[in-house]
């Protein structure tokens, strides 16, 4: 795995990757680097995930996960450089909802803006209980870009995304997991610990089996149900010819933890 200058990567244990967006002065704003370092890291996954299992993404420092576009970099910038900036941040957010390994977000301070729409583009969001969430784009001139007008409605409604969107109002963590945007809430002391343990469950599974079922959840949900069954049986005949399938059936009858190998 490469360095990368706006990212900072840990393994805190075997087949876990830690990726915080590393911007902190500037509430782990987008810029141009960012958007090059996130595409970068999900085309790495998405071609070669190694040991990779499962993957946390969070922010640096307290204030925030991620504040949006940075608009500083982004101010005085003519036509044809914003929509060549945006297109770097398309192809990010397309690699991230292509990562067939798991990404959960830990959502440790605002997320605003692009910073929602990472988070909608994970797999499933904790947050801290006092973490704040807007898609402000239309109080800016602007309109949500990244997947938000797709991705919010998708998870809470389409009247509810609309309210959202189009007041351009921040709502609270509370309101996000009543609205099915957040997972769990977290106090913010334990929430790193808690995202870790989730995800640590996920990398003692079968890795194929993961990848597999994150597959089927989430092009089956873009079918009819007949042709997502399909694609379901598809993805599980993808296993049976595996030595984590022999290894997982062996390990229950000898009744230990098995050791699954990723083959």
């Amino acid at each position: 795995m490469q360095c990368y200058e706006t990212l900072r990567l840990a393994t805190p244990q075997p087949h876990l990757l830690l990726v915080t967006l590393n911007r902190p002065q500037a509430s782990n704003a987008l810029n141009t680097q960012m958007g090059l370092d996130l595409e970068a890291l999900w085309t790495e996954l998405i071609a070669e995930p190694g040991d990779a299992r499962c993957v946390v993404l969070t922010g640096a420092g307290e204030k925030a996960f991620c504040a949006g576009g940075d608009l500083k970099e982004r101010h005085g910038m003519s036509d044809a450089q914003w929509v060549a900036q945006h297109e770097i941040f398309e192809r990010s957010y397309w690699r991230l909802l292509d990562c067939p390994v798991p990404v959960i977000a830990a959502i440790n301070g605002h997320a605003f803006g692009g910073g929602l729409e990472i988070a909608l583009a994970c797999d499933f969001v904790y947050a801290a209980e006092d973490a704040r969430f807007a898609l402000p784009e239309v109080t800016l001139g602007i309109m949500p870009g990244a997947g938000g007008t797709q991705l919010l409605p998708r998870a809470v409604g389409e009247r509810r995304a609309k309210e959202i969107i189009l007041t351009g109002r921040p709502f609270s963590a509370a309101e996000a997991y009543q609205w099915g945007i957040v997972n769990r809430l977290c106090p913010r002391a334990t929430l790193m610990a808690d995202a870790l343990a989730t995800a640590g469950a996920i990398c003692a599974n079968a890795p194929i089996s993961v990848r597999q079922a994150k597959k089927s959840i989430h092009h089956g949900l873009q079918m009819d149900l007949k042709n997502g069954l399909m694609f379901e049986i598809e993805a599980y005949n993808r296993m049976v010819g595996t030595e984590d399938r022999l290894e997982g059936v062996r390990a229950f009858n000898e009744k230990r933890k098995p050791a699954f190998r990723g083959r």
